[in-house]
């Protein structure tokens, strides 16, 4: 064979060679075996049922108001001759503390003529009982044994009417001081004052408000709240019994303070918008001072919780883990089950379950994407803790 066409055929043999070797190396290796795997379940979190007591607690939101306010407005008129220091807008003042004083000289002399009319009636009712007298006697020596026919006779009414003129005098007089106390303004409780209009030489008459005064004894903070929170503590409504007790508390200048209070009635009708119920709270002495603690102010706006009933052995979970149609998820042996549950109440972070589930119960608190009852799953390791206890905040 010529070297050229050695050139070309030696190529061609070679290539045919790895053909054939390859095809018979891949004849003679084996398949592997097949091997069946089971497709792992969902990674789920879990919690372990514990059944207990739990105090609830309402919460709610409420605004403060005046228990007492009142208009202070003159009941004589006269000329201001003297204004309290602690007539002005945010000035504090005690029970029966004069605020100011009406001019009281025309009052004075009014009680003056009102004793001197009293004296002059007197002094009539004592002449007429003299006359009355000297008359029976006359009358007995005339006609001894005999009762007058008439008792114009013996004067009677003479002497009925100078004893009702005497008590007029009397009346009279008693109006005349009740005025001439009245000079002097003042309210029977502590307060502070809201606003005012009173300046010393005003000349002021009744029936124009002067000033406005709220008591600081005591606040009230209206609450209003769902008519099935009502069920979870007790209302007094003018029963007698003390109402439940109640934490008021409000932020100031970015520190939390708190107030104690006790719920006292409920008003007596819904709101009409709302059909909300309102509960009223009393928080007493809401301007004492505490630890830096300001006053708790008429129209403030603060958050209530409410100390109510306990709920017994109920099993408390997060409010994620109660799913569709009040039932749970429970983790039993490598699958998922779905329990129905009753639920006694729930809250804006928790459920509390009165019955279905079992204590040592592994409740499924995590979220997934398609559930079916006894599909498999795993429990994260560490994830078997207790269920989450406390108050129904």
């Amino acid at each position: 064979m010529s070297p050229k066409s050695l050139k070309i055929v030696l190529p061609i043999a070679v290539l045919f060679a790895g053909i054939a070797g390859a095809v018979l190396l891949a004849s003679s290796r084996k398949a592997p075996p097949r091997v069946e795997r089971t497709a792992p379940g969902p990674l789920v979190e879990i919690l372990a049922a514990s059944p207990t007591d739990v105090p609830i607690v309402v919460e709610g939101h409420g605004e403060v108001v005046a228990k007492v306010s009142v208009e202070l407005v003159p009941q004589v008129a006269g000329r201001v001759v003297e204004v309290s220091p602690s007539m002005v807008a945010g000035g504090f003042f005690k029970a029966n503390h004069s605020l100011f004083v009406i001019e009281p000289r025309d009052y004075e002399l009014g009680v003056d003529r009102s004793q001197a009319a009293v004296a002059r009636a007197e002094v009539q009712l004592e002449r007429e009982l003299a006359e009355a007298d000297v008359a029976r006697q006359e009358w007995d020596e005339l006609h001894p044994g005999e009762e007058p026919s008439s008792g114009l006779v013996v004067r009677e009414p003479q002497v009925r009417q100078a004893k009702a003129e005497l008590e007029a005098a009397k009346a009279d007089l008693a109006v005349a001081r009740l005025n001439l106390e009245r000079t002097r303004v003042s309210v029977p409780f502590d307060g502070v004052v809201v606003s005012e209009t009173v300046d010393l030489g005003q000349f002021v008459t009744t029936g124009r408000a002067l000033a406005t005064v709220y008591g600081t004894d005591t606040v009230e903070v209206r609450v209003p709240l769902e008519r099935g929170e009502l069920e979870w503590f007790d209302i007094p409504n003018g029963s007698g019994r003390t109402g439940p007790r109640v934490e008021v508390s409000a932020g100031v200048a970015g520190v939390r303070h708190t107030w104690e209070g006790r719920v006292v009635r409920m008003e007596a009708q819904l709101d009409a918008a709302s059909r909300m119920a309102h509960v009223v709270v009393e928080v007493q002495r809401p301007f004492a001072a505490s630890g830096g603690r300001p006053a708790l102010m008429p129209n403030a706006f603060v958050d209530v919780r409410i100390f109510g009933s306990t709920l017994d052995d109920v099993v408390p979970l997060p409010r994620h883990a109660l799913r569709e149609g009040e039932n749970v998820w429970v983790f039993e042996d490598g699958s998922l089950r779905i329990l129905d549950v009753d639920v006694a109440r729930a809250d804006r972070e928790r459920v509390y379950v009165s019955a279905g589930l079992e204590e040592g119960d592994e409740v499924v608190v995590s979220a997934l994407d398609a559930v079916t009852d006894g599909m498999k799953v795993r429990a994260a390791v560490g994830d078997r803790s207790d269920s989450t206890t406390g108050g129904g905040e």
